[in-house]
Order: C-alpha cells, then sequence, then structure tokens
C-alpha cells in the first residue's frame, strides 16, 4: 500500500534535488512502511547533502540493514557515530551503538567519552542535561511556547539546540506547507522537532 506522503516527498526532490529535508522525510517514510531497499537512495542523498546529519547516518544504516546490506550498514554506522561523537548529539549516537551491537559489531570503546566534557560556569542557575546533545548546560530562562510538549522542551533541551532547531523548524514549514489551523500539520510539525531534539 503506497502511503500518501511519498507522493508529497517525492515532488519535493524532483523540483530540488538538494532538499535535504525532502530526501530525509521520503527515506523515513519508507522505513516507516518497511520498503528499506527503497529508503536507502534517498537516505544516502541526505548524508552527501548534510554530512552533519547524525540521525540521517542512522536511518540509513537502519535502511542498509533492512535491505540485506550488512557491510554498508556497519560502514555508515562507524562514520555516524563518529559525527554524532564529534557533535555531541548523544541519542543518535546511542541508537547507532545498539544498531552496531545487534549487527554483531561492538561500538567504539570510547562510547560516552564526549559526554562530559563541558562543565557549566558556577552560579549560572539552573542546569539541565540536553537530551539532543547529552550537554549539561543552564536551563532556558523561559518556556520556549505554551503546552506540554513546550514544557518538555523547556526542562530537556539546551538553548543551543533549540537555536538549532528554529531555521530547521521553518524549513519544515515552508517544504511541508504547514498550514497551523490544520491538527494534522502541528502533529507533523510537533513530530519532526521531537525527532531533532531526539525527544522521541
Amino acid at each position: 500500500m503506497d502511503d500518501p506522503r511519498i507522493a508529497q516527498f517525492k515532488k519535493m526532490t524532483e523540483s530540488d534535488p538538494d532538499n535535504e529535508l525532502g530526501h530525509f522525510s521520503l527515506g523515513k517514510t519508507y522505513i516507516e512502511i518497511g520498503d528499506y531497499r527503497q529508503a536507502v537512495s534517498p537516505l544516502r542523498r541526505t548524508v552527501e547533502l548534510s554530512p552533519q546529519n547524525s540521525r540521517a547516518y542512522y536511518l540509513l544504516a537502519l535502511a542498509q540493514k533492512g535491505a540485506g546490506d550488512r557491510d554498508g550498514a556497519i560502514a555508515t554506522l562507524r562514520q555516524g557515530y563518529d559525527v554524532a561523537t564529534s557533535r555531541g548529539d548523544m541519542m543518535p549516537r546511542k541508537d547507532m551503538a545498539a544498531l552496531m551491537e545487534s549487527l554483531g559489531v561492538p561500538p567504539p570503546a570510547d562510547a560516552g567519552a564526549a559526554a562530559s566534557t563541558v562543565t557549566t560556569p558556577a552560579g549560572s542557575g539552573p542546569t539541565i542535561t540536553c537530551r539532543r546533545c547529552g550537554q549539561v548546560a543552564p536551563k532556558m530562562t523561559e518556556r520556549p511556547f505554551k503546552g506540554l510538549l513546550g514544557e518538555r522542551v523547556w526542562a530537556e533541551v539546551c538553548q543551543a539546540c533549540w537555536r538549532e532547531w528554529i531555521p530547521m523548524g521553518t524549513k519544515v514549514i515552508n517544504e511541508l506547507r504547514l498550514n497551523f489551523a490544520d491538527p494534522r500539520h502541528a502533529e507533523t510539525y510537533d513530530q519532526y522537532m521531537k525527532e531533532f531534539l531526539s525527544l522521541d
């Protein structure tokens, strides 16, 4: 059964071959419907366009594993794990480590080493351990938006990671032509936000 999102994301990638969000969304949707072979190409393109997108490496490796390409999945995981470690993307790195283990490959021995490298200045107020980057950082001075999800972002995401989301969120709205009067569009936006901020 074809998912209606496939046609939407295909159209995005065909009209703009450099649209990383379109390729990422297409590959992710193929994984969600279990078509791993079709997911490989758009996710590989996502990694080419955005080599610092650690989540894309994880999804590409997942697609490669599902398509029966164990060696390709392992190579992608090793590369993606290094990217996630250098960026401090803790959740994608954790997911990649688990996928490596499922393939019978031990993750690098330095797992967890990058998480404790940043210290917070004394007297800087309440701190959080950010879900996205894994760093201990000062809590944002106020909620970024209302509602339960706003509370969760405030409690679990640092200011730097929230700032990274803002231009990506604008891109999601523009590329997917989201209209927040439609609850389904608002839900789509929230889902992208939660994935980006490792709140899923």
